[in-house]
């Protein structure tokens, strides 16, 4: 793949032309108020992983509408009585969901609790899942895919739910007792990076103890441009319902400016790494420099905005960093957990 975006230096300033609707925070405040109005519920049940250094616990919280989502977490074996340990809560990519209870363990292998997001209505590729999407809109028209689903009002957009039960994944990650729940981490690719984004902002002045958050090629980030330029998808679905549903691009952009990173990370306070492509066709990295470029940029606490950094892999696509760039999280964490 060529590097089809804009060149790097032109990257670094580049800043969405998406505007944040009237109501975005009053939309959000209440959206927020309404799920955390319902019991969360978390329950934590032992299940056996088949790993000597790893403990696992079968997770279910409820999340938008009372819903109940599933998730992992992982543990190291050897805990001390009463400790407790940073947790890593991580979202996961577009089409895939928590996965087996063995898949995914490397927060805890680097020591720290690690709380898995199962994705509602998803796990039907990449690894599996076992949350359903029961909301009336999921029967609703809509392209095959997510990115449509309940488009026809923000009250009714699929990632409405998604961004409400990766808030609500905090709240339940911070309930366990082997869990510091003033020192947790947000964390994801691709789609997973996105809820990150979206995370890091909606926890701002709502829910103390978020420290960071690592957002990996981030997908849901500047959709006026991404639905322009991405070829490849999730982006697509949303021109390929355009291209029959003609009528319906400003209607549907203006619900999709209600969950756009853009606008959700700008209210960020907290320290973040970010990782953009240049070759990436499915996140594209102009998309992903909107986002960073924006991050924390409302911030009004009396430390100023967060520090924040990216890494460019100019010669990856959608993969990006993968092995390399975890290394460099892993540090960034490091220096963020001893500030």
């Amino acid at each position: 793949m060529p590097l089809f975006d804009l060149p790097l230096d032109q990257l670094r300033n580049y800043s969405s032309t998406a505007l944040a609707p009237a109501d975005f925070d009053e939309f959000w405040e209440n959206t927020i108020a309404e799920a955390r109005a319902l019991p969360l519920n978390a329950v934590f049940e032992p299940v056996d992983n088949y790993l000597s250094v790893i403990n696992t616990f079968d997770v279910a919280f409820s999340g938008f509408g009372g819903d109940r989502i599933k998730g992992w977490l992982h543990l190291p074996a050897q805990l001390h009585p009463g400790e407790q340990l940073p947790v890593v809560v991580e979202y996961i990519g577009y089409s895939g969901g928590r996965g087996l209870v063995n898949q995914n363990t490397r927060w805890a292998q680097a020591g720290y609790a690690h709380f898995i997001m199962d994705t509602r209505g998803q796990g039907y590729g990449g690894v599996s899942g076992d949350t359903p999407d029961p909301h009336p809109s999921a029967g609703g028209i809509n392209y095959a895919g997510l990115m449509t689903r309940g488009a026809d009002h923000q009250d009714n957009y699929y990632f409405r739910r998604v961004y409400v039960d990766a808030f609500r994944a905090v709240e339940a990650a911070q309930s366990h007792p082997a869990v510091d729940p003033s020192r947790v981490v947000l964390t994801g690719v691709s789609q997973g990076g996105g809820i990150t984004v979206a995370a890091a902002g909606l926890t701002a002045g709502r829910l103390d103890g978020v420290i960071a958050a690592l957002p990996d090629v981030p997908f849901l980030q500047d959709f006026p441009r991404a639905i322009d330029i991405t070829p490849r998808g999730p982006y697509p679905e949303i021109a390929s319902f355009l291209g029959r549903h003609r009528e319906k691009y400003e209607p549907i952009l203006a619900v999709l400016n209600y969950f756009d990173g853009v606008h959700l990370g700008r209210a960020a306070t907290v320290p973040a790494l970010f990782s953009a492509a240049q070759m990436d066709d499915i996140c594209p990295p102009s998309t992903v420099f909107a986002s960073f470029n924006n991050y924390g940029t409302g911030s009004s606490g009396q430390g100023g905005a967060p520090e924040k950094d990216i890494d460019v892999y100019r010669f990856n696509n959608h993969e990006g960093g993968q092995e390399h760039h975890w290394i460099k999280q892993l540090q960034f964490l490091r220096k963020v957990l001893s500030s």
